[in-house]
């Protein structure tokens, strides 16, 4: 995949450089300041209760879903609920087992080890997490060759926070090991709209509910998006503008940074023309697609499809990519007449032969 593709588009809902720099601003510190995900937030809630009640500490939680809904934030909510020390990592930075020997050696009683991309964990890493998880032992082999010991050393009682947005690569006998799963889903366009206020307000933006209602509409459901948009768009206000954020001003500014009333920046948009346009609405393979825009054909799949294919504009088949109706009407296309759906010779798997009669 291109990075540099990935980190210029604004769209994009992974983590950028300059979204760090304000997650701990804007991050929400309780459950109750936590807009979205109700019905995860009400399971979230009885089983951090229930955990306190017994004074113990939290069973083992995995947030799996697309980046940028909130799963690293959920894991500083769950620490502050909780009222222990949260210690961050991600599967990648732990190379070798004696990386995460250390960081379990250093867990006190209760805290939290937040690991990101868990799925990203090696074979030799997993086998040490194993017991770590389960039994609360961390098992070390000291020496070498016929002289080499197996030391168990033990634990005290912590909870691990895994986040994944690859669940399917996430090997069995560790994703057994999470007492409680978690998925996260797109965010309704109220909840984004409360999030993009409440950014606002943290940020001393003045911000009209048209406004906020304009950038959510464009977010794609996910709150990093819609946090990285309000930034764009205020300092387009600034520059543009008298500084507050209304409608008018908020859809200047999204169409100044190409991105569509349904959030397709140009890169979506080029993906579907070449689709319609040069190979006819398809079916069409994806490193073609690729070659034809001049873009690598993981980037399509990973960065462009999932999206395309949420709204209904592209369509998998065995032959290739095709585009929808609903792409054709959302670029203002002539819809060709092979693409129409509801042909009125097409036979329907549920009619019958006699129905099939009675209509010719």
């Amino acid at each position: 995949m291109s990075d540099k593709t990935t980190s210029n588009r604004h769209i994009s809902p992974s983590k950028k450089r300059e979204d760090g720099r304000l997650d701990g601003l804007l991050r929400p510190q309780l459950l109750g300041e936590f807009t979205g995900q109700e019905r995860l937030k009400a399971n979230l809630s009885i089983l951090i209760e229930a955990a306190k009640g017994r004074e113990e500490p939290l069973d083992h939680v995995l947030f799996h879903g697309p980046p940028g809904l909130g799963k690293t934030t959920l894991a500083h909510v769950v620490a502050n609920e909780m009222n222990v020390n949260i210690r961050i990592t991600a599967g990648p930075a732990i190379e070798r087992a004696g990386d995460l020997a250390a960081i379990l050696t250093n867990m006190r009683a209760g805290d939290i080890l937040f690991i990101d991309e868990v799925h990203r964990l090696g074979r030799a890493v997993e086998e040490i997490l194993y017991p770590a998880m389960e039994d609360f032992v961390l098992d070390i082999v000291v020496g070498k060759g016929p002289g080499a010991k197996n030391v168990r050393l033990k634990l005290p009682r912590f909870t691990v926070i895994g986040a994944t947005t690859r669940l399917a690569l996430l090997t069995a006998p560790l994703r057994a090991r999470f007492g409680a799963l978690y998925r996260m889903d797109f965010y309704e366009q109220e909840a984004i709209e409360t999030i993009v206020l409440r950014g606002a307000g943290i940020l001393k933006v003045p911000i009209e509910p048209e406004g906020a209602a304009e950038i959510a509409l464009r977010s794609r459901g996910t709150p990093r998006v819609a946090l990285r948009l309000l930034r764009r768009v205020r300092d387009f206000a600034e520059v543009r503008a008298d500084g507050e954020i209304t409608g008018e001003t908020a859809v200047a500014a999204l169409n100044l940074l190409e991105i569509d009333s349904l959030g397709l920046d140009d890169l979506d948009r080029r993906v579907l023309r070449a689709i319609i346009e040069k190979f006819g609405g398809g079916p069409v393979g994806l490193d073609t697609i690729g070659a034809s825009i001049s873009e690598e054909s993981d980037t399509i799949m990973d960065v462009v499809e999932p999206y395309l294919l949420q709204l209904g504009f592209l369509e998998r088949t065995a032959r290739g990519r095709m585009a929808t109706p609903h792409a054709y009407a959302h670029l203002d296309l002539p819809l060709p007449h092979h693409a129409v759906s509801d042909k009125p010779n097409q036979r329907s798997l549920f009619s019958s032969p006699a129905e099939e009669s009675d209509e010719e």
